[in-house]
């Protein structure tokens, strides 16, 4: 994080501006005040339901890339997780645009949701593949069952790392940054 951001997830005490230069009480809660209310200005511009979509969309396209790059290649790449985190915390982030806890487990669930979903379709692929037909006709014969023993085929120990991995990018990217000249807005609004 650079100079030009700060971490809006430490409470608003510890982003709160020094003392005036008087140092008196209400010259610093008058300050506090003022930082509270610009940030509750940026928490009214949240969007929990344009990141939910926002997130879905990344979470199916990162899902199918993994299934294209898999079935392509004929390998299980485990970085694909990663760009599946990456691609739905960014977003979360960019449509969310939130500071609060729920946009973090929003982008790790659907983080997570986007890596089981890219093994899934890579593997009817590579089904789809070998038995000679359409792709579609497989996921038309999937039931629970079925989806329990194709991800149990294709399942690795090492998959558990990049989920883990998936998941922590997901909850870490799908926070707002905070520019000194977003905070300075919010300021002058309030």
């Amino acid at each position: 994080m650079t100079d030009e951001q700060m971490d809006v997830h430490a409470p608003a005490a510890s982003a709160a501006p020094a003392p005036s230069a008087s140092g008196t009480p209400a010259a610093t809660g008058a300050a506090r005040a003022r930082l509270e209310a610009g940030i509750a200005r940026l928490r009214a511009e949240q969007n929990l339901a344009g990141g939910l979509v926002a997130g879905l969309a990344a979470s199916l396209a990162g899902a199918v890339i993994w299934a294209v790059v898999t079935d392509a290649t004929g390998y299980q790449i485990g970085w694909m997780a990663i760009g599946v985190g990456v691609l739905v915390g960014m977003a979360v982030r960019t449509f969310g645009k939130g500071l609060d806890s729920a946009f973090g487990v929003l982008g790790a669930v659907l983080s997570l949701l986007g890596c089981v979903a890219g093994n899934l379709f890579a593997i009817v692929g590579l089904v789809a593949e070998q038995q000679q037909i359409p792709f579609m006709s497989v996921v038309q014969r999937l039931d629970v069952e079925l989806i329990g023993e194709l991800m149990g085929i294709g399942f690795s120990p090492m998959d558990l790392l990049f989920y883990g991995i998936a998941l922590y990018e997901g909850y870490k990217l799908s926070f707002r940054r905070i520019s000194q000249q977003d905070l300075d807005a919010a300021l002058a609004a309030s």
